[in-house]
């Protein structure tokens, strides 16, 4: 399949969240991860290489424990632990049908702090990149603790977009992106470009449902997505369920939230 897409897009980082690739039953829905690796695999056969943010190991954990854990931080520990081998099993073998390989990338937030663990992450990154293989990365959720976690994915996917040079971030969720109200209102219209200067946080709707046993929402999203672009890395909010909605925005397609820098725009 070859894209019309820009010719210096070269590396793009793409963030899956959970409620992405789950049901309403907080099952893993592997026919959506089969479609995001397949939108991978074009951008492979086009010299674009992806490194996947997937979140996914704790409801995958719960998917096959039936835990009495009350301590919430063990809980999630125990459930991430057991959950992740299930994910890369789900991804490994996903990959593999499109003759491609894939590999896990576990970090905690001091990886990317400036020294030997910053230059270890920099350098499994690019000898992954180097071989073809799709880094897939995640929180190191087991052994992570309140000082080195990140506030949610969608902050690893931006510090991996900087550490990678990407040229663009991509922050999947289940909405089509941010709209100037809720996205069931016949009144809302979605807000297509935003910069980061821009006011829209008083569009961002407060609510109590979140995402089960995940961290991430829209305030969270559009916090990284502004400071990702103010690095020069244009960035994304969009449906991950929407059918070719990575090769769409990588061809330049007007759908989702674009946040770029004011210099970036036509």
């Amino acid at each position: 399949m070859t894209l019309d897409t820009n010719k210096d897009i070269k590396r793009v980082v793409v963030k899956v969240g959970t409620n992405v690739m789950t049901n309403k039953d907080n099952r893993i829905v592997v026919p959506i991860l089969k479609g995001l690796v397949e939108q991978i695999a074009a951008l492979y056969e086009n010299d674009i290489m992806t490194i996947l943010v997937s979140s996914g190991s704790v409801i995958a954990g719960m998917e096959v424990m039936n835990s009495k854990i009350e301590d919430e931080t063990i809980r999630r520990q125990v459930f991430s632990a057991v959950g992740q081998p299930r994910m890369m099993r789900h991804y490994y073998s996903i990959f593999h049908d499109y003759g491609m390989r894939c590999a896990q990338v576990l970090a905690t937030k001091r990886d990317f702090s400036p020294g030997k663990h910053r230059e270890n992450m920099i350098n499994c990154y690019e000898g992954l990149l180097s071989q073809g293989i799709i880094p897939i990365a995640n929180e190191d959720d087991a052994v992570s603790l309140s000082m080195s976690m990140f506030s949610d994915n969608d902050e690893l996917a931006s510090l991996v977009a900087e550490l990678t040079n990407a040229d663009m971030l991509i922050l999947l969720t289940d909405t089509d992106g941010l709209y100037t109200g809720h996205p069931d209102d016949e009144d809302s219209r979605l807000i297509s470009t935003v910069t980061p200067d821009q006011d829209v946080e008083k569009y961002i709707q407060k609510s109590d449902k979140g995402e089960a046993e995940g961290r991430g929402g829209m305030e969270s999203k559009l916090g990284v997505a502004k400071a990702t672009a103010k690095k020069d890395i244009p960035t994304f909010i969009a449906n991950g369920k929407r059918e070719r909605v990575i090769l769409d925005l990588v061809e330049g397609k007007s759908i989702g939230t674009r946040i770029v820098e004011p210099k970036f725009e036509n």
